[in-house]
């Protein structure tokens, strides 16, 4: 047998050595916000976990927070009440918008019926009939709902129905109830949730989740809500039972929402809102803080402090002073240097050895309001309002007091549009349903087809206008938005003046009339940016 020949591996040349993986010394955010060197950013390692740990299980205390700084911050309530003053004001109102060339309607038969349809609306709406509690008409509960929301995160209504009442024929009624009020059942006792981590069950009799008070399905689709008979924690009444009641979200036979949440989430799978001011709790606290602070410091400093020393160079005391200086039958005593009186024409006789040292009053407040109105501007910053919206101070120049408006205007904006979608076109729509189904109304095709229900129920939202800082330059802006098609007449009519444009229209006509009948010449508007478009402004002859 013939033996193999050992082979052996070729040697390098020249030796080389071992290759190592190479040193990333920058990767996307690994030097950035993710970086876990940097001073800066040493032990700072939040986590973000679900909507349940992140938002469910705070809620209360960020209720409770919220709550306090719009009943005990002056900077609190003016936020919330900038939100509340300018998205809802008097109340948002309806301007019914229905498709007439898709229900065979011409403009003016549709324009009949949308009055008629305000006009029905209006009987319900201005009425305290409209409230289940009969306190409150529908622009009232307007502010309520949208201020719950401000502070609860998220507002609540109810849609039922009562018998018509006298001056109402009208069944719909509106029940509004607090935030806290949906919350899981039997997760809250009189003094306290039984767990701040209890924000999720089961509903034994479908299986179904109930996370906060909403319960849902597999698919994560909202199916009911579970309200209590009362506010858990009421510390008025300590000893009451609570009880929870499942209140389906839709109506099985219309689908038209039962119970209506108006709340705006930032997050998917979040089932409940967070408070208005939740980012801006913590800078709200401390600036309600330094203000009481700078306000107790500059009221003790204020007073006109007087200290009284003794100048003998003895140990003895006050007492021993008074007592060498009056005789005994005289009766001073240390108290009633208390009762000395220091003022115009007063003249008074201190005991001998007795000297009296003022305390300076001044105090330098030259740090507070840069200092502050910084803070409010990280505020309104996180808030979407400009300060100088936030705190109505307007001290700049018309360029930057309109720009802060229409930053403000454009948030508030978004939020009429959210409120007015989420709370007052679904009651619309529920009150227009049974004004056609008792015959108030008369809208062939409705509640047979989607589409032509859908085409009846159109309706815009109005609410409160923004200031106008410079009439003329609003006015003439409008107007060449009208001019141009860029916009319509009843749109900037209910933006600039808040007021319905064919009443406007109807009343010009009236008041004409009357100018012509006294044989006066009717006034000629400005015909803002003339017949050639350039801009510029042609007064009437």
């Amino acid at each position: 047998m013939k033996k193999r020949k050992k082979t052996y591996p070729a040697r390098a040349r020249h030796p080389t050595r071992q290759a190592s993986a190479p040193f990333v010394i920058n990767s996307g955010y690994s030097e950035g916000g993710a970086s876990r060197t940097r001073t800066a950013l040493k032990g700072y390692y939040p986590l973000k976990s679900s909507t349940k740990a992140d938002v469910d299980v705070n809620l209360p205390l960020l209720r409770s927070r919220s709550t306090d700084l719009f009943y005990n911050s002056a900077v609190g309530a003016g936020a919330i009440n900038s939100s509340r003053n300018n998205v809802i004001g008097a109340g948002l109102r309806v301007s019914p918008k229905i498709d007439y060339k898709l229900l065979g309607l011409s403009a003016d038969q549709a324009k009949e019926w949308q009055r008629h349809a305000v006009r029905e609306f209006n009987l319900w709406a201005e009425s305290n009939a409209c409230d289940l509690y009969r306190k409150n008409n529908f622009y009232d509960m307007q502010d309520i709902v949208y201020l719950s929301y401000l502070i609860d995160g998220d507002a609540w209504a109810a849609i039922k129905y009562r018998k018509p009442l006298a001056g109402c024929p009208y069944c719909t009624r509106i029940q509004l109830f607090e935030a806290s009020r949906v919350c899981n059942p039997d997760a809250a006792t009189a003094f306290g949730p039984v767990s701040p981590w209890a924000v999720e069950t089961i509903n034994p009799n479908t299986g179904n989740r109930i996370i906060s008070g909403v319960e849902i399905d597999a698919d994560g689709a909202v199916v009911a809500y579970w309200i209590a008979n009362r506010v858990p924690f009421d510390l008025t009444n300590p000893a009451g039972k609570l009880d929870w009641v499942r209140v389906e979200a839709f109506s099985r036979r219309s689908g038209r929402r039962n119970v209506l949440q108006i709340s705006h989430e930032e997050r998917p799978e979040q089932y409940r809102g967070v408070p208005y001011i939740a980012p801006a709790i913590e800078v709200l606290k401390q600036v309600s803080r330094y203000t009481s602070a700078e306000l107790t410091a500059a009221i003790v400093k204020s007073y006109f402090t007087l200290f009284f020393t003794s100048g003998t160079g003895s140990t003895n005391n006050i007492g021993d002073v008074l007592a060498s200086t009056y005789g005994p039958h005289e009766r001073v005593a240390p108290e009633d240097l208390d009762g000395i009186e220091v003022g115009a024409g007063t003249l008074n006789l201190l005991p001998e050895g007795i000297d009296v040292k003022a305390i300076d009053g001044s105090r330098n407040l030259s740090t507070f309001e840069p200092f502050v109105n910084n803070l409010i501007c990280q505020i309104g910053a996180s808030l979407g309002i400009p300060s100088e919206v936030l705190l109505s101070r307007f001290q700049s120049s018309y360029s930057a007091a309109r720009a802060a408006l229409l930053q403000a205007a454009a948030v508030f904006r978004t939020r009429r549009t959210w409120f007015a979608r989420d709370f007052c076109q679904p009651i619309y729509e529920s009150w227009l349903a049974e004004a056609v189904a008792i015959g108030r109304i008369k809208a062939p095709g409705f509640g047979t087809d989607p589409v032509i229900t859908k085409a009846w129920s159109g309706a815009d939202w109005f609410g409160p206008v923004m200031g106008l800082l410079d009439p003329v330059k609003e006015v003439n802006g409008a107007a060449l938005r009208i001019k141009y098609g860029l916009s319509t007449g009843e749109r900037e009519a209910a933006e600039l003046t808040g007021t319905d444009y064919d009443n406007n229209i109807d009343q010009i006509a009236i008041e004409h009339s009357t100018w012509q009948s006294k044989g006066l010449e009717v006034p000629r508007a400005d015909n803002t940016g003339g017949d050639s478009g350039g801009g510029e402004t042609n007064n009437a002859e």
